[in-house]
């Protein structure tokens, strides 16, 4: 098969010849048909993630078809659509997994980084990651939906926010152009946060009922005007972008962030004694991932994607890596 490796850190993608992979107990193997490009792989290419040996197949946004099964696996089977994200595994014996939080697993495993990710035309997983691609989502659409669409579906799911309050997206990005459209179809009055007078009409396009303008002036200011955000999704990684939003939220008002700056956040703690909240969190394992593609499904929330053939890794982890993929690039073997 063929397949984009990273062989050393800071390197280019090698399109490389690999034996195709046989997978083992309790393991099956995905024909690839497509793969998300992420910012985290980042981490991969660089080799910074820890523990990761080199060299790696990235590549966490996984879908296509299972063609064999590994002995011991009996909830799967050979043509089943299926995708792969970032949570790709767990002990099933540590305390989080005894209590069902498999994504917080102390052993848990990444997909391109404990083992081979999609970026190749075949993947080997351990079978409690594969989750199960509905019909009417096609294989090019499913990627994304396996690591930005569980992100921000799975957070707002779980922010406590009631349909009709009011959730602001912070950012209109690979993350933030699905929050959107999840937190309007949810029932929530959506407010968008961006920079620019050309990001409201896509804002509404998404589906958000409101517009914040942060050239215009502080995203506090314009959630303010506008009664104030219930809750926060800060899906743009700049520290000071998602500190300006704190001083919009209502009291008992949440920020959820689910894209971590590389900079410290700065806080005014003052603010918060009205009951405010900061909280992160995680995307979600395999089941968070079928019912995020489920409901996507269902309410025809979809990824704005651009393709690349898998010989141009390359370029088109650059062109993501730029901000210039218009909202997430997808490898296609």
């Amino acid at each position: 098969m063929k397949a984009a490796v990273v062989t050393k850190a800071n390197g280019p993608f090698e399109l490389l010849d690999r034996e195709i992979p046989t997978p083992g107990p309790g393991w099956v193997r995905v024909k690839v048909e497509a793969c998300g490009v992420c910012h985290s792989d980042l981490f991969i290419k660089a080799g910074a993630y820890p523990g990761i040996v080199l060299p790696r197949i990235p590549g966490h946004e996984i879908a296509g078809r299972i063609d064999v099964v590994g002995d011991r696996v009996t909830a799967w089977k050979a043509g089943d659509r299926v995708g792969v994200g970032w949570h790709g595994g767990h002990c099933f014996q540590c305390e989080p997994c005894r209590r069902g939080l498999f994504i917080n697993c102390v052993n848990a495993k990444v997909t391109g980084v404990s083992h081979d990710g999609g970026y190749a035309e075949y993947a080997v997983v351990p079978a409690e990651s594969v989750a199960r691609i509905p019909a009417g989502i096609d294989a090019v659409d499913a990627g994304p939906l396996l690591c930005a669409g569980v992100t921000t579906y799975n957070s707002l799911r779980n922010s406590g926010a009631r349909p009709g309050q009011t959730v602001a997206i912070q950012g209109i990005g690979g993350l933030g152009h699905l929050a959107v459209q999840y937190a309007a179809k949810m029932g929530f009055r959506t407010i968008a946060i961006s920079r620019g007078t050309d990001k409201a009409k896509l804002a509404a396009e998404l589906g958000a009922h409101e517009y914040v303008d942060t050239a215009l002036g502080s995203a506090a200011d314009g959630l303010s005007k506008l009664g104030g955000a219930d809750l926060v999704l800060a899906t743009a990684p700049a520290a000071a972008a998602i500190a300006d939003t704190i001083g919009g939220l209502k009291p008992r008002g949440k920020l959820l962030i689910v894209a971590a700056p590389f900079e410290p956040l700065s806080v005014n703690t003052m603010g918060l004694l009205s009951g405010k909240t900061i909280a992160g969190w995680p995307s979600g394992s395999a089941i968070d991932s079928e019912d995020t593609m489920a409901f996507s499904a269902l309410t025809g929330v979809r990824p704005r994607v651009e393709t690349f053939k898998l010989a141009d890794a390359e370029q088109a982890f650059a062109h993501m890596m730029e901000n210039k993929a218009r909202f997430r690039a997808v490898l296609v073997p």
